[in-house]
């Protein structure tokens, strides 16, 4: 059997933090051997747990405009691929989901990226995925995006395209303006050449 087949029904088996999830466990991922992109995010919401998908919410539209692709692209895991930090949903806090449980970095992390060699974009979407993948950030998210030409064109961070952050869209016009269309396009030159 293929070694990432066997990895990916390992993943979906794994209850290792189930006493901590209030809603179980029910790990969420999408990858291929052949993806090309990959979104590093930070947990499944609610939403996610209940459909069994992920971004499959106002945050993935945000998302999913932010790329320039549709829904059948995204979800599409010979293109892209989206590991989150805790593949379960870790429940609510007071100001939205809590963290990622940090088990599943631990255990998977390392294995699921190795078995991704094709991948030529990065995404990485939030402050638990940039402390693994940026750990040379430590000024917080805005600071992160600010610098993102320092890993342009292999890895680009990005604030979570939640509802909740339109208030920091509005204080940082330049992201929308500068780093979008670049984006967008280097998706589109990943995607397109085949």
């Amino acid at each position: 059997m293929d070694p990432l087949l066997v990895l990916k029904e390992n993943v979906k088996q794994c209850d290792l933090c189930a006493a901590a999830l209030p809603l179980g466990p029910k790990p969420i991922i999408q990858m291929g051997a052949e993806s090309k992109i990959l979104i590093a995010g930070q947990a499944p919401g609610k939403k996610a747990h209940e459909k069994g998908m992920p971004f499959d919410d106002a945050s993935g539209d945000r998302l999913r405009t932010w790329l320039g692709v549709s829904k059948v692209t995204f979800y599409d895991e010979a293109k892209f691929a989206i590991l989150p930090m805790g593949f379960c949903y870790p429940g609510k806090g007071k100001t939205g989901d809590l963290p990622p449980q940090s088990e599943c970095a631990v255990k998977w992390r390392a294995g699921l990226l190795h078995a991704l060699s094709g991948i030529q974009l990065t995404i990485v979407v939030g402050q638990y995925a940039m402390a693994y993948h940026l750990p040379e950030e430590r000024q917080g998210v805005t600071q992160a995006v600010t610098h993102w030409k320092l890993y342009w064109p292999k890895v680009i961070p990005l604030p979570h395209p939640s509802p909740r952050n339109n208030i920091w869209l509005k204080r940082h016009p330049w992201f929308e303006a500068e780093i979008l269309p670049s984006l967008k396009a280097r998706v589109r030159d990943i995607l397109s050449a085949g």
